[in-house]
């Protein structure tokens, strides 16, 4: 059997890292996929996808990106479930295997000309 995901989007805020009970340090992103067709009505959609990340890539991830960088994600998909409201609720999540920075919204200073 393959559980393999491969994307790349933007993030939809700036990441930040928290740590569990027993003391690894994670983070749940979301990346914002534009579809590569237009709906019915003439537009683009988009598509918003969680991900988790864990230890290096979560504090990598928190230090250097920002909201609307462009990342990618390598992972497996992972469901599970939760209550709410005495209903059982179905979630799926990409667990990242590896994350790489792909763009900065930032904008970079130009050189200097040298006289």
């Amino acid at each position: 059997m393959l559980n393999q995901v491969v994307l790349v989007g933007r993030l939809v805020r700036d990441p930040e890292v928290e740590e569990s009970e027993n003391g690894k340090k994670h983070s749940k992103i979301t990346i914002a996929i534009p579809r590569s067709f237009k709906n019915m009505d003439g537009e683009y959609e988009t598509d918003f996808v969680n991900c988790v990340l864990w230890d290096n890539y979560a504090t990598s991830t928190s230090e250097y990106c920002k909201k609307g960088d462009i990342v990618g994600v390598k992972g497996r998909l992972q469901s599970s479930t939760y209550e709410k409201d005495d209903k059982t609720m179905y979630s799926m999540d990409v667990i990242a295997e590896r994350v790489t920075f792909l763009s900065s919204k930032a904008k970079e200073e130009p050189e200097m000309e040298k006289e």
